[in-house]
C-alpha cells in the first residue's frame, strides 16, 4: 500500500502553529478558526505555540515554548537570552520534536511564528518531511517591521534585501535596540533561507499581498491566493439600515483613527469606535479637541459588539498601511453591514463601488468626510439592498465550504508530492 494510500485509510492529522492559542488579533482568530473547521470537517488537530496566561485549554501546552515577551523581561541576561530565541529558538525546535515523536501529522499550517517560536520549528519539520503550508497574515517575509510602514509613513526600503533601513529608521517601536536586533533577525533568515527553503506554499488572503510578496522576490507559484473565511452560522444576517458608522479593531496608528475622527468632525456624523490600544488617550483628546460627535465603546465582543454593528448603517476601515483581507469587513458583510474602505492594501478588493461600500482616498480628511455625508444621506431601501450584496459576497467568496474546499486542494496537492 502507497503512502498516500495509508493517508487515505486513516483521519488526516493537521498540526496548527501559531505564537499565541487565544484570539489575541485577527490572526489568531483565523489560527483557532481554521483548526476547528478541519476538525469539524474530519481532520485531527495538533497544536505548537508558546505559554500564555490566557491562552485557551489545549491537550499540546506541555509541548508549547516558553513566551518571549520583551515588554515583561527586565534583567540584561534574560533579554540576551530573548534575543538569541527571537532568531532561531532551539527551545521551541525542541518542544515541537518532543510533540511530533507523540504521533503522526499530515500537514502543518504554520500562521504567525516570526520571532516567538522562531523559524527553528521549520527546520523540524522540513527534516521529518512533513509539507509546511504558511499564511501570510502580515508583510513579514518581505518588512522586517511586519507593515512596511515607519513613522514616514508607507515604506519600502528594504526591497531587494536592504534590511539596515529597519535600523536606521527605527521601524520597531522607535527604539534602536529592537530595530537593530529585528534587522539582524531579518539577515539570519534571508541568508539562511530559513522560511523560503522550508515552506511549501504560502497563503495570500489577499490578491495585493500575493503581489507584493512577488514584487519583493517570492516566486509566483509559492504563492496562493485564498481569501479569509467567515462561519455563517454564527454571524446570521439582520435587516437594519442602522444609523452613524463603526469602527471595531485595533486602535493604533496604522488603523487611520485619526483621520476618522477628524473626518466625523468635519462631516458632523456620528461615529462610534469599538476596541483599544495605543491609541486611547490621543484619539480621545483629539475627538474632545475637535468636538466630534466620536463615542469611544472600549473592548466589546459577542453579542454586546454585533449590537453596536447592527445599529449602524455602515463599518468603516480608515487603514493607513497595507492591510490585508479584514476579518471585521467580512464579518460586517455577513451582518449586512456595507464597507467604508481606505484605497490601500486588499481593502480595494472587498469593495464593489455603491454595491458593497464605498472608497475613499487613504489618509484623506476631506475624502473620508465626503463619503461619510453621503452614506449618512442615503435611504432605507438603497442600504438594505446594500445589505443583501454584502451578504451574498460574503457567502460567495468568504464562505466556510469555499475556503475548505481550497485548502484542502492545495493539501492534497503537497501530500500527493511527498512520498
Amino acid at each position: 500500500m502507497t503512502a498516500m494510500n495509508e493517508r487515505h485509510q486513516r483521519r488526516r492529522s493537521l498540526l496548527s502553529i501559531n505564537a499565541y492559542h487565544y484570539p489575541r488579533g485577527g490572526a489568531d482568530i483565523v489560527y483557532l478558526n481554521h483548526a476547528a473547521l478541519m476538525q469539524r470537517r474530519g481532520w485531527d488537530n495538533s497544536f505548537s505555540a508558546m505559554h500564555h496566561l490566557e491562552n485557551l485549554p489545549c491537550d499540546d501546552a506541555e509541548f508549547f515554548a516558553e513566551e518571549i515577551s520583551f515588554g515583561r523581561r527586565t534583567t540584561l541576561g534574560r533579554m540576551a537570552i530573548d534575543a538569541g530565541r527571537v532568531v532561531y529558538s532551539v527551545e521551541a525546535r525542541r518542544k515541537i520534536a518532543a510533540l511530533l515523536d507523540t504521533r503522526s501529522i499530515d500537514i502543518a499550517h504554520v500562521h504567525n511564528i516570526y520571532h516567538h517560536q522562531s523559524p527553528s520549528v521549520l527546520d523540524e519539520l522540513r527534516s521529518r518531511g512533513i509539507p509546511v503550508v504558511l499564511t501570510a497574515h502580515d508583510l513579514k517575509l518581505a518588512c522586517p517591521s511586519y507593515t512596511m510602514l515607519n513613522a514616514t509613513g508607507v515604506c519600502e526600503r528594504c526591497k531587494g534585501g536592504k534590511v539596515w533601513n529597519v535600523a536606521v529608521h527605527r521601524c520597531i517601536k522607535g527604539s534602536l535596540a529592537a530595530s537593530a536586533l529585528i534587522m539582524a533577525e531579518s539577515a539570519v533568515h534571508k541568508s539562511l533561507g530559513l522560511f523560503d527553503r522550508n515552506v511549501d506554499r504560502i497563503i495570500a488572503p489577499s490578491a495585493f499581498y500575493r503581489q507584493k510578496l512577488i514584487e519583493w522576490g517570492w516566486a509566483p507559484e509559492k504563492i496562493v491566493h485564498i481569501r479569509n473565511f467567515v462561519d455563517g452560522s454564527t454571524l446570521p444576517p439582520v435587516r437594519n439600515p442602522g444609523a452613524g458608522i463603526v469602527y471595531f479593531g485595533r486602535l493604533s496608528r496604522e488603523k487611520g483613527l485619526a483621520t476618522l475622527v477628524r473626518a466625523s468632525a468635519l462631516s458632523g456624523v456620528p461615529v462610534k469606535i469599538v476596541g483599544r490600544g495605543p491609541q486611547d488617550a490621543e484619539l480621545l483628546a483629539l475627538a474632545a479637541e475637535l468636538a466630534a460627535p466620536v463615542d469611544f465603546l472600549g473592548f466589546q465582543q459577542g453579542e454586546n459588539l454585533w449590537s453596536i454593528v447592527d445599529a449602524a448603517r455602515a463599518v468603516v476601515l480608515p487603514s493607513e498601511w497595507y492591510e490585508n483581507g479584514p476579518m471585521s469587513a467580512i464579518e460586517a458583510f455577513r451582518r449586512g453591514k456595507p464597507l467604508i474602505g481606505a484605497r490601500i492594501g486588499g481593502i480595494p478588493e472587498m469593495i464593489e463601488e455603491g454595491s458593497t461600500g464605498w472608497s475613499f482616498v487613504s489618509g484623506d480628511v476631506n475624502s473620508l468626510a465626503d463619503v461619510m455625508s453621503h452614506v449618512s444621506g442615503l435611504g432605507p431601501g438603497t442600504l438594505l439592498q446594500m445589505g443583501e450584496a454584502c451578504q451574498a459576497f460574503a457567502d460567495a467568496l468568504h464562505s466556510e465550504d469555499a475556503y475548505f474546499n481550497q485548502i484542502t486542494a492545495l493539501y492534497e496537492q503537497l501530500l500527493g508530492g511527498r512520498s
